[in-house]
């Protein structure tokens, strides 16, 4: 299936609808910011009849009466301007928050080495530029029509002086911004390259140092930097129209009200009026102007670039940001779906799969086995669409791996569980967008087999501390947080190695009871495979896929694997402590209550259970099959 590709609305259309979702906001950042356009009507005309109907009458009273007009105005506008922060709050939170996730998932989705620029500069490059630019442009608008109305309110005679100059220097600052824009991109372009590249130098210094290869590494990087000096110089000569554009909009206003006085003055307009005309441009246009030059100048440009950046999408099958034209999964497609499918850990490395083809039904139960590095993981990742296939195909419930909106038909539980310091409730519903009912979170900690490790923290809403939790506990909070997300695939990728048997067939059975649940199972112990449906035992060209008794038959691999773990081991003495292999055996498996278990005096990483699947190569005193 083909999905014809959707053209993306551009940042300018996508910025208009995020701000009318949020028009409740917008429109009370618009009342509060009225109270500033009174404040600077009130400037130049309570100044103005203060002169005129006021001192320059010889009356004294009106005058001071109108001056603390002017103060009530500058009071009002303190507490619009005060305002506004919240409103502008309200717009600037929800969009930092949507450019994080955008980050994290797409670092995520595509290992994208520029992930870590956009989470730590550009995110909050985009959040304090578009703060800025509400207020700067917010301020101007409101601010400029206050003064114009003034103006005209005074005389409008006056506006024939203030107004074309003005919209000159307006119009030209305008015209900056498109060139600015492009040259703000290619400095982020270059910025983005010499991070991507330092962080390849540093992590592989030292082979840089083995093969001698100083000179060409520090000639390229040279190379970076001077391109991103470059782009930083072109960058800096835009400002020079800026304050051009500055000169003319906001200071020649004023030389021409002066120069034109004489000319004003004759056509009935008052010294008051006059003098309002110039603090209304002094003190109200010039600084507002200022601020929208600077601000929007500097920060518009590189805010939609940073928009425009954060928000693209990369890598193949990549679906529009749009959530509204998402096609939904397909309701009778598999589960999973696997078609020819190769990947190799660069271009000249062997294939970890080659060709693999495998259809997983809806309300399956697949078990993956095979030795250690043979692709297991490298299998989960693919369908996670954490990793890109070098030729083939997967799909996840009719969807292309890789798109946005298959990550809500999949969780993947890895080996090593992430739980957060937090409530237990916070932890367990984390995949869910609503609150989980209490009742359904006691049937999934009962299902799984976190009810004990419930009932000794003291409850959902007990406080969770990751470092006091063991291994196997963090396993049993991420399982259980996987079983209770609505996603129908769940993989789990050796994601209960550090629990017993016992309880690893209990979280097993009840992913594999979940209604309408598909489970894929990353095996570590052999157990796992005799409760699936189907087994899939990766052994490169004799990879094979097929029921217990099956394999047996057609998978030396899979008989080995089988035998190793159904064959009785004898008991075996006590060896001394510190033997070469590092573990000290305990009673026998014929003895009650033996796991198979080993006693370790090295660190836990370096421990291996003798009956876990492993690289294939035997314990001291364990059976190596042939």
């Amino acid at each position: 299936m083909t999905t014809a590709p959707v053209r993306r609305p551009g940042t300018y259309r996508r910025g208009l609808r995020f701000l009318l979702r949020r028009r409740t906001t917008v429109a009370r950042l618009v009342a509060w910011s009225v109270l500033e356009t009174g404040q600077t009507f009130l400037l130049g005309l309570a100044l103005a009849r203060a002169l005129d109907d006021g001192f320059l009458a010889g009356r004294r009273d009106i005058g001071l009466l109108w001056l603390g007009v002017a103060v009530l105005g500058v009071g009002a506008g303190a507490l619009g301007t005060a305002r506004v922060y919240g409103a502008v709050a309200g717009l600037v939170e929800p969009l930092r928050d949507l450019l994080v996730r955008r980050v994290v998932e797409r670092g995520v989705r595509d290992g994208d080495g520029g992930a870590v620029s956009r989470l730590t500069q550009q995110v909050e490059i985009a959040r304090d530029t578009f703060a800025g630019l509400i207020m700067v442009s917010r301020s101007f608008v409101f601010t400029a029509a206050g003064a114009l109305i003034g103006l005209f309110s005074l005389a409008p005679v006056l506006l024939l002086v203030v107004a074309p100059p003005l919209v000159a220097g307006l119009a030209l600052f305008l015209g900056t911004l498109r060139p600015l824009s492009r040259g703000q991109e290619a400095f982020l372009i270059a910025d983005e390259t010499v991070s991507a590249r330092l962080a390849l130098v540093c992590a592989g210094l030292r082979d840089v140092t083995a093969a001698g290869a100083e000179e060409p590494t520090a000639r390229g990087a040279d190379t970076l930097i001077d391109h991103q000096y470059r782009a930083s110089r072109t960058l800096a000569w835009w400002a020079v129209p800026r304050v051009l554009a500055l000169g003319i909009g906001g200071q020649l206003p004023l030389l021409l009200l002066l120069v034109t006085a004489p000319w004003t003055l004759d056509r009935g307009v008052s010294a008051g009026a006059l003098v309002g005309s110039l603090a209304y441009v002094s003190q109200s246009l010039l600084p507002a102007l200022q601020n929208l030059v600077h601000g929007l100048g500097a920060g518009g440009s590189r805010l939609v670039v940073v928009l425009r950046r954060l928000t693209a999408e990369t890598g193949r099958g990549t679906p529009p940001a749009d959530e509204s034209v998402y096609a939904p999964p397909e309701p009778s497609a598999p589960a999973l779906d696997v078609s020819a499918l190769t990947f190799a850990y660069g271009p000249g490395a062997e294939p970890v799969l080659d060709g693999l083809s495998l259809t997983v039904p809806r309300g399956g139960h697949l078990a993956v086995v095979g030795p250690s590095g043979i692709g297991k993981s490298t299998l989960a990742g693919l369908a996670a669409g954490l990793l890109v296939p070098g030729a083939g195909e997967i799909r996840v419930c009719g969807l292309p791996a890789r798109s946005r909106q298959a990550a809500a038909t999949r969780v993947l539980i890895p080996q090593e569980a992430y739980v957060f310091s937090a409530t237990l409730r916070d932890n367990l519903g984390y995949l869910r967008q609503d609150p989980v009912p209490d009742a359904e979170l006691d049937r999934a900690a009962a299902a799984t087999g976190l009810d004990t490790l419930l009932a000794r923290l003291g409850g959902l809403d007990a406080p969770l501390d990751p470092a006091a939790l063991s291994a196997g506990e963090r396993q049993l909070v991420a399982l259980t947080r996987a079983y209770l997300s609505t996603a129908p695939l769940a993989l789990l990728d050796e994601a209960t190695c550090h629990l017993d048997p016992a309880a690893e067939e209990r979280a097993e059975r009840a992913f594999a009871a979940r209604p309408g649940g598909t489970l894929v199972v990353i095996a570590h112990r052999i157990s796992s495979a005799h409760r699936a449906d189907r087994i899939l035992v990766l052994d490169g060209p004799r990879t094979a896929c097929g029921s217990h008794g099956e394999l047996l038959a057609l998978s030396p691999l899979y008989r080995d694997l089988a035998g190793a773990w159904d064959a009785p081991a004898p008991s075996q003495p006590a060896l001394a402590l510190g033997d070469p292999d590092g573990v000290d055996p305990v009673a026998g498996a014929d003895l009650a209550g033996d796991g198979g278990h080993v006693v370790a005096h090295r660190a836990v990483g370096q421990m291996q259970a003798a009956r876990d699947l492993g690289d294939r190569g035997a314990l001291r005193g364990q059976r190596q099959h042939p």
